[in-house]
C-alpha cells in the first residue's frame, strides 16, 4: 500500500512531493475529479456518484483515484459498501503555500491563500 504525501505549509517542503501533486492535477481527468471534490466539500462523494456525474467507467474512475490519494490530494473512507472520496484541503493549501512562496515569491507569514471546506471557501 503506498502512502500519501503529507504537506506542510512550511519552506521545507519537499520539491519532489509538490511535483508529485502537480503531475497527478495535470491529467485532464483527474483535474476534473479533484475539481468535483473540492465541489463537494469535507463530506466528500461516492465514487459512483463521481464516475457518473464524470461519464467514466468504474475502472478508469478507480485509476484516477487512486492517483489522486497517492498524490495525497484526496482521502477515502468507507461507509457500508460505499467508498466516500473527498479532497485533502491540507494537501491542497500546503501546495498553493508552497507555489506562492517558491515561485511567486509571495510572503511566508503573510496571508496564505487557502481552500476551505465551506460555502465560504475563496478558490
Amino acid at each position: 500500500m503506498t502512502k500519501p504525501f503529507q504537506f506542510y505549509i512550511s519552506t521545507s517542503m519537499e520539491k519532489s512531493s509538490v511535483l508529485v501533486a502537480l503531475s497527478a492535477l495535470a491529467q485532464e481527468t483527474r483535474l476534473d475529479i479533484f475539481r468535483l471534490l473540492i465541489q463537494a466539500g469535507p463530506d466528500g462523494m461516492p465514487a459512483g456518484q463521481i464516475g457518473e456525474r464524470l461519464g467514466l467507467p468504474s475502472a478508469t474512475l478507480a485509476f484516477h483515484l487512486k492517483e489522486l490519494k497517492t498524490a495525497g490530494l484526496a482521502t477515502v473512507t468507507r461507509n457500508g459498501r460505499s467508498l466516500i472520496y473527498a479532497a485533502a484541503y491540507p494537501t491542497m493549501n500546503g501546495l498553493l503555500a508552497y507555489l506562492m512562496e517558491n515561485c511567486c515569491g509571495g510572503p511566508t507569514t503573510a496571508a496564505q491563500p487557502s481552500c476551505l471546506p465551506t460555502a465560504t471557501r475563496s478558490c
